[in-house]
This record gives structure tokens, C-alpha cells and sequence, in this order.
């Protein structure tokens, strides 16, 4: 239970928040053992959170802010707990409500006139639809436009804004340019990890004859409730990355060039190479089909059991391996960078979430404001000590990161050498990305469609307007 305050104090140290977020710091505190990382996800002490910042929205305990997101367990314990030390600042009450079938149901409650004070929109698209067709959301207050403006680089406050207007601040930030491997599979094998997509390739066939098929060299899974078939879209948004380039990227989520320009189709026929291959997939699953049915979050265990070699997934799979699994760089499972096509080349596919406001009440705006700070991000830095998060926020203090893994991903998100370019399904209208992009690219595997096929399909589902 949260610790209530009447009073303000003027500045809460975050190991002094409500018992969960303790408990949870204090169990990280007490690991000694090296593990991943040393030094951060516990180590909340080293910085404290400014209660003054939000004395200027009035009295604001026993209020309530609701909460509408995708993030659901496991990451949702650790979401909940970085709010404590707002809530003991102000007296303020957040209600969490995970789904996984946020994306789908939020237009229908907007709809219905029943929308929930603040939505962590998982992608601009959806942010766009929010804006254009439904008039519902409403532009960021000064404040959170103020710590936006310090902590952000100007292309994360683009993704927030629609027609010139700022409406969502940048919340979290992923990368998704990773290979989940088993260093120990790797190294009784004799395999090295790829510096290149032609090394990856040749790798690939390698296991592919070396294991006749008893296990494949990756598995693969995209079935995610409503929002089944957007694993598979970042595989492609890599892929354009890295075979037709960031400019031609940049037109293709922009519609200035059709979404089946044949460099976009070309890019399907690349990572079908992998995909639609049934000699390179789905390990311990099935044959290529499997992959339309199998859980994303599941997927990648086939590397503990031996029968895959291989998984893409972003930074964040990291939380949703099963408990006790190391990941280290010797450890049970790690991650290498998706090659680009030359070692100088290191296109990065990112993506993140941004808050969304319905209503304008002073309590909402307050927590708009800590959700955009530096004071939350590294709350919640402190409190994921299992790792599996970060920021691009700027504030961040790294040291607070959990692990090794979690701290190499903020520097690549910091790095100015790295050519990043955001999930470009999450930029499409919502039709297309969050819609006829998922759908379609499900059908590619289950129904054996063409990428000629598809790309045709989505190309045809794209709004006039």
C-alpha cells in the first residue's frame, strides 16, 4: 500500500516511496553477486524527486488519475511502482488498467464518450487516428511541452505532434535491432556471432545442414490477441533499414512512395529468406505457418530447449524470458545487434510509447508532467531491477540501469553515430499499421500469400485522406 501525505515534503528520496517499490529496490540492493550489470536497477538512493514541481496544480490529495495501456505483466509490477513517489508527493491515486487489446478497444471508448484520463499510446499512428478522426486528444500542457523540450531530442517530440500541434510526450524508448542467442549453444558449437547480414546468412545455412533438422536455426512467433502480426512488421521495417536504406524508409512510412514500391517487396523476399524458409524455421513450433499461431512472447524459449538457434525480438524481450534465466554475455541467453549489410553501416530500428491525455483536470496534467520528466524515468530505471527497460530521456542516469545489456541499449539510443529511424507501422495511420500492415503480414505466413500479394493488399488499405 502507498504511503499517503497530506503535506507535501519537498523532496522524496525514492527508496523512501511505498512498500512495493521497497520491497523491490531492496531485493536488487541485497544481490550481490555481479550478475549482468553491478551497479544499477536498486541504487535509488543517488537521486531524489522534487516534490515542488507540482505545487503549482492546487491540492491535489485524494485525487484519481486512471491509466489505459498495453504495458501488462510482467513489465506492468514495475510501471505501477515507478508512480509511488508521485503519488506520495501529491496524494494522488493512479488506477492501472493493463490490456493487450488496448490499441483496439481505446477508439471504441473514446467513441462511447468513456475514455480514460491518460492512454500510453504504444504507437504515433494511433496517436494520429486519436487526433484527426476523433478529435479526443488534447495538446500537451506547458509543462510537459517545457520538459520535453529539455530532455528529448527534437525528433522524439516530432513523433508526439500531429498538424503542428504537440500532444504526447515520449514516454519509454526500445531498441529493436537485436538476435537473442545461447552464448553456451554458440560456443560448444563453434559459432561466432555475425558482423554482417551476409555472415548472419551464412550462419544460418550452416546450421541449417548441420543440424539436418532436428533443430532450426530460428524461431519465430507473432500472435499477440488483437495486435497479432506486428512482431513480423519490425522484422520488415529492419530489413528496408538495411536493403533499401533511411531515406527510402523515411518515403515508404510516409506514403510518398507506395508500400508495395518494389524496394518494399524486395525487403519481404529478403526476410523471407529467413521466415518462409522451412529449413531455417520455426524451431521446437512447427513448420513456417506455426509462426502466424505462436506466441511473441513465447516464441524465443525454444532456445532454452535446445531447438532454435536464433530470435529476433527487441530489448525488451529481456523481461520476458522465464524466471531464473541469465542474461548475460555468458549467461543462459544475450543479444547481438541485427547486422547491417557492412560493419560501417548501423541502422537501428526504435520505437517507444507517448502519453496521451483525455481530460485536462489538474491531477492529470500534474501526472502528464512526472510521467515526462527525468524523475520518472529514472524511478522507473530504479525500479526495474530485472531489467529490460530505458530511455532516450537525456536525464537518465545509466548507473540506474539494471543490466549490462539495458545500459549498452541507452548508449546506442544516445549515440550520435547511430542512424535510428522509429517503427515505421507505428508512424502509418493506424489502418495500415496498427490494421492491414498486422493482418496481412499474418497472412504471409499462415496462407502462404506472396509479398507481391501482400504489399499489394496494404498498399490497397491505405486512407485517401
Amino acid at each position: 500500500m502507498t504511503i499517503r501525505m497530506a503535506s507535501k515534503r519537498r523532496a522524496v528520496a525514492l527508496a523512501a516511496t511505498g512498500a512495493s517499490l521497497a520491497l523491490i529496490l531492496s531485493a536488487c540492493a541485497d544481490t550481490d553477486d555481479g550478475g549482468d550489470g553491478g551497479g544499477g536497477g536498486g541504487e535509488a538512493e543517488s537521486f531524489e524527486i522534487d516534490c515542488a514541481a507540482y505545487d503549482e496544480f492546487g491540492e491535489l490529495d485524494g485525487k484519481t488519475v486512471s491509466v489505459y495501456t498495453t504495458i501488462v505483466e510482467p513489465e506492468a509490477e514495475t510501471q505501477e511502482a515507478s508512480y509511488d513517489p508521485f503519488e506520495e508527493c501529491t496524494g494522488i491515486t493512479i488506477e492501472y488498467e493493463p490490456s493487450r487489446e488496448m490499441e483496439a478497444q481505446l477508439p471504441v471508448r473514446v467513441q462511447a464518450g468513456n475514455p480514460p484520463d491518460i492512454a500510453i499510446l504504444p504507437q504515433p499512428g494511433l496517436l494520429q487516428t486519436l487526433v484527426r478522426q476523433y478529435d479526443a486528444v488534447l495538446p500537451a500542457p506547458e509543462q510537459v511541452e517545457a520538459n520535453v523540450d529539455e530532455g528529448w531530442a527534437p525528433e522524439w517530440k516530432e513523433y508526439g505532434t500531429v498538424d503542428g500541434t504537440f500532444y504526447a510526450a515520449p514516454l519509454g524508448s526500445n531498441v529493436k535491432s537485436y538476435v537473442w542467442y545461447s552464448p553456451s549453444m554458440f560456443e560448444e558449437a563453434g559459432y561466432e556471432v555475425p558482423e554482417t547480414w551476409d555472415d548472419m546468412m551464412a550462419l544460418t545455412e550452416e546450421i541449417a545442414a548441420n543440424n539436418e533438422g532436428a533443430t532450426r536455426p530460428w524461431c519465430a512467433g507473432v500472435e499477440s490477441g488483437d495486435a497479432t502480426g506486428w512482431p513480423a512488421t519490425d522484422w520488415i521495417e529492419d530489413v528496408v533499414l538495411r536493403t533499401a536504406g533511411p531515406d527510402v524508409y523515411d518515403q515508404w512510412y510516409k506514403h510518398e512512395i507506395p508500400f508495395n514500391d518494389p524496394q518494399i517487396v524486395d525487403a519481404f523476399d529478403t526476410a523471407g529468406e529467413i521466415l518462409k524458409n522451412p529449413d531455417h524455421v520455426n524451431g521446437g513450433l512447427g513448420e513456417v505457418d506455426s509462426i502466424a499461431s505462436a506466441s511473441w512472447t513465447d516464441a524465443g524459449f525454444q532456445i532454452l530447449e535446445g531447438n532454435c538457434w536464433m530470435h529476433r525480438a527487441a530489448n525488451f524481450y529481456q523481461t520476458q524470458w522465464p524466471e531464473g534465466t541469465e542474461v548475460a554475455p555468458d549467461g543462459d541467453v544475450y543479444a547481438f545487434y541485427l547486422p547491417a549489410e557492412t560493419t560501417e553501416e548501423r541502422p537501428t530500428l526504435v520505437a517507444g510509447e507517448f502519453i496521451g491525455a483525455f481530460a485536462d483536470r489538474p491531477e492529470v496534467q500534474a501526472f502528464q508532467t512526472y510521467l515526462s520528466s527525468s524523475d520518472w524515468a529514472n524511478a522507473k530505471a530504479a525500479a526495474t531491477p530485472a531489467g529490460g527497460w530505458v530511455s532516450a530521456n537525456n536525464g537518465l542516469d545509466q548507473e540506474l540501469l539494471a543490466t549490462d545489456f539495458d545500459r549498452l541499449s541507452a548508449e546506442i539510443l544516445a549515440d550520435p553515430a547511430t542512424v535510428a529511424r522509429f517503427d515505421a507501422s507505428d508512424l502509418m495511420p493506424s489502418e495500415v499499421g496498427a490494421g492491414s500492415f498486422w493482418a496481412e503480414i499474418t497472412e504471409w505466413f499462415a496462407s502462404d500469400r506472396s509479398s507481391q500479394e501482400v504489399t499489394d493488399n496494404i498498399e490497397n488499405s491505405w486512407p485517401s485522406n
